[in-house]
């Protein structure tokens, strides 16, 4: 059967616990954040504008013309459309930490980028995904309002976020040892969301996911990619070019399912899409991390050796 026709499916009980998950992930976030991360981004405007410009313009651009040289069914190349104009979560900052990289870069861009994808992540999936020529099709059947988008992803990010943001702001302590919890929690939470979504459709899932797995794998290296040629074409320090290449690696892959179910009608190709890519931006993530974490070690420890 074609990915375009099939649903994925997902019960309201399902989806509740999906805007509950997504909500916490976002409190998660803003938990970690601080009123002055933004007046750190405005003393830094030059790689926080780089930064937010790359996710929001080039980085959904870039994903339209790989689902156009892919030649992708339109639900498939609706799912990388949509997971690209989502904000990045706080896996970036863990992973920029766990690479050696700016964290107080990471956290701004997070911070910055997903008050602003609250207006810009609905305009940009209306645009590149109604200029796609076998996207478009789909977008009109569905019939995607806009706005009715906006206030959602108002409510999920919006308020979750804010009220993250006060307690941070009025109750740091307690905050801080929140954000240990909610934030693991909401992420393990997040995959067996998406584990049990799998087991359900898993006829499904091994019928399909051969169409998405070559797309997601190059998407995700392409994002990758982008972000760290970016951060070298603007010659930032090497710590901000880490950090810049996760900022536009991993995106909210949840929030993009959260979307796909309540917008989309749990439309096959894009589930699917949104789904793989949670999973793999995380092993890819890792796997980069843990290489640039090596290879500084290494760096440091041979001035050492050859002195002894």
């Amino acid at each position: 059967m074609d990915v375009d026709a099939i649903g994925i499916a997902f019960d309201e009980g399902s989806l509740t616990t999906l805007k509950i998950v997504v909500g916490a992930i976002l409190f998660g976030i803003a938990l970690d954040t601080k009123v002055a991360d933004f007046a750190a981004a405005v003393r830094r405007p030059g790689a926080i504008a780089i930064g937010v410009a790359a996710q929001f313009l080039l980085l959904p651009a870039v994903t339209f013309l790989l689902t156009l040289a892919l030649d992708l069914r339109g639900s498939v190349a609706l799912g990388l459309i949509l997971v690209a104009c989502c904000p990045p979560g706080n896996v970036s900052n863990i992973l920029t930490h766990r690479s050696g990289g700016d964290v107080a870069l990471s956290v701004s861009m997070t911070a910055v980028s997903n008050v602003l994808a609250v207006v810009l992540m609905p305009l940009n999936v209306a645009f590149w995904g109604g200029l796609h020529p076998t996207g478009r099709d789909l977008l009109a059947e569905i019939d995607l309002g806009v706005w009715d988008m906006l206030g959602e992803i108002a409510f999920v990010i919006a308020v979750p976020f804010a009220a993250g943001i006060a307690i941070a702001h009025f109750f740091p302590a307690f905050a801080a040892r929140a954000h240990k919890v909610v934030g693991p929690v909401s992420f393990l939470a997040l995959g067996a969301v998406i584990g049990i979504g799998l087991a359900n459709n898993w006829a499904v899932f091994t019928a399909h996911i051969g169409v998405v797995l070559l797309a997601v794998f190059l998407h995700d290296a392409l994002s990758l990619a982008l972000g760290y040629g970016i951060g070298r074409a603007a010659r930032l320090p090497a710590a901000s070019v880490k950090a810049m290449t996760f900022e536009m690696g991993i995106r909210n892959a949840g929030l993009g399912l959260l979307l796909v179910f309540t917008f989309f009608g749990g439309l096959g190709g894009m589930a699917l899409a949104a789904a793989w890519w949670g999973i793999w931006d995380i092993i890819a993530g890792l796997a980069l991390a843990q290489f640039w974490r090596t290879r500084t070690t290494r760096a440091a420890v041979a001035p050492r050796l050859e002195e002894a």
